[in-house]
């Protein structure tokens, strides 16, 4: 045994680099770790998006971002759903069939929509890019034809879309608006984003 005498405030350095030292390495860590989850700019560039359509109400929309876009999510209510099928030769391409913007296989049908009660589109105007408002309201109004049966107006060059997103014949808009990749989690739940396919 060491008769050496104890070294109390030497101990106490060396207890209190140490501590120090595990302080330091844990604070060091968490950013670390951080960095395995997705940042902010990943998820605004292509992360799928999670929305609760559970309080949404018939004729009521959501819109949330995805990719930086708007994405609107619109619950039609069943005299809507009832007119579309009506404005088919009103339309430019009422069975979305060009490839400008492609729709994806399970939304190739009249409601452009995996349910026909749920609408899921990207807010953006295909001519120049602008976001068109939401005219649900039927009826005659400034700039909509008097036959008006409720859907999206883009007041920069006067695009019309059905509540499909279906372009109406002679706009300058080329394509129906863009169907994003979307699935249903469950009953409440929309995924945007990705589908099963991807």
């Amino acid at each position: 045994m060491s008769e050496t005498p104890v070294d109390s405030s030497k101990r106490t350095w060396i207890i209190t680099s140490a501590c120090a030292g595990a302080v330091g390495g844990v604070a060091a860590a968490v950013p670390f770790v951080s960095t395995f989850q997705p940042s902010e700019k990943a998820k605004a560039a292509g992360a799928a998006v999670e929305v609760d359509i559970s309080a949404l109400q018939p004729g009521e929309m959501k819109t949330v971002e995805w990719r930086g876009k708007p994405v609107w999510v619109l619950r039609r209510t069943k005299q809507q759903l009832e007119e579309l099928s009506t404005l088919n030769s009103e339309l430019a391409d009422p069975n979305s069939e060009r490839v400008g913007y492609p729709t994806p296989e399970y939304a190739k049908n009249e409601w452009r929509s995996i349910k026909p009660e749920f609408s899921v589109l990207v807010g953006i105007c295909t001519h120049l890019g602008c976001s068109p408002t939401s005219k649900f309201t039927p009826g005659p109004q400034p700039s909509l034809p008097d036959d008006w049966k409720g859907g999206f107006f883009c007041p920069c060059h006067g695009s019309t879309f059905d509540l499909a997103g279906r372009v109406f014949k002679n706009k300058p808009a080329p394509d129906n608006l863009e169907v994003p990749p979307h699935m249903y989690l469950s009953d409440t739940k929309l995924l945007i984003g990705e589908d099963k396919k991807a």
